[in-house]
């Protein structure tokens, strides 16, 4: 392990950081001290402040006013937005990738379907959270505007951990079960159906919204302000 993480140096600390933080082995606002994690990767202090500066860009570290750095708190309140702007472009690339898709994109978005219905079947979360967020970055790269799959991405990077919470929750609840949810996406894509593929997108995060709610209910979630839930769904704490 030590000459592995010595010949990697500030790619193996990002790539491993950034894997504990995303299934939530690094818990929201955990302190990321930069001589303890130099020291438990066996490196200088240099590759592990470059590591934490490209997770800070990517929004999942926070630096405090003390230059202390910590996991990034997940903000349920701006939730509304984030689902919002989540709509809007899967919507758009999934209507554009059924209208533009190859063939040879139709196989590659169906294997990473299959990909993800067998983390769903070995009841692994975070397979499936990284085989949901592949499934639907070929979609959009099938919809061929680097753009929007630029932005996709970063919004897939940022709601993995909230991806993570409610499939772990849901594969600990012995009373629900995870079908194909992508399977709307995938008929529409396949008989390239624009306006299907956009309902089905949409249908797609309403579904997660709706998990979402269930989670924050059975977890019995109540520090957080939850008024943005009213016309939603009813939420009892």
């Amino acid at each position: 392990m030590a000459n592995t993480t010595k010949r990697h140096g500030g790619r193996y600390v990002y790539d491993t950081l950034r894997r504990r933080i995303l299934t939530l082995e690094l818990k929201p606002g955990s302190p990321l001290d930069e001589v303890s994690l130099a020291e438990s990767f066996n490196l200088s202090r240099s590759p592990v402040r470059d590591a934490l500066a490209r997770l800070h860009s990517e929004g999942l570290v926070t630096v405090l006013s003390n230059r202390s750095v910590i996991v990034k708190p997940i903000d349920f309140e701006g939730l509304p937005r984030y689902l919002d702007a989540l709509d809007l472009i899967q919507r758009a690339v999934t209507r554009l990738a059924a209208g533009l898709r190859t063939e040879a994109d139709y196989k590659e978005i169906f294997q990473k379907n299959l990909e993800y219905m067998a983390a769903v079947n070995a009841s692994d979360p975070s397979m499936m959270s990284e085989k949901n967020k592949e499934f639907h970055l070929r979609i959009s790269q099938a919809a061929g505007n680097p753009y929007l799959t630029q932005y996709y991405e970063s919004l897939l990077d940022e709601g993995q951990r909230l991806i993570h919470l409610q499939l772990n929750f849901i594969i600990s609840d012995f009373d629900r079960t995870i079908g194909n949810d992508h399977e709307g996406i995938l008929k529409a894509i396949e008989l390239r159906d624009m306006e299907q593929a956009e309902l089905a997108a949409h249908e797609h995060t309403e579904l997660f919204r709706k998990r979402f709610i269930d989670y924050l209910n059975k977890s019995h979630v109540k520090e957080f302000n939850l008024s943005w839930m009213e016309g939603k769904e009813e939420l009892v704490l």
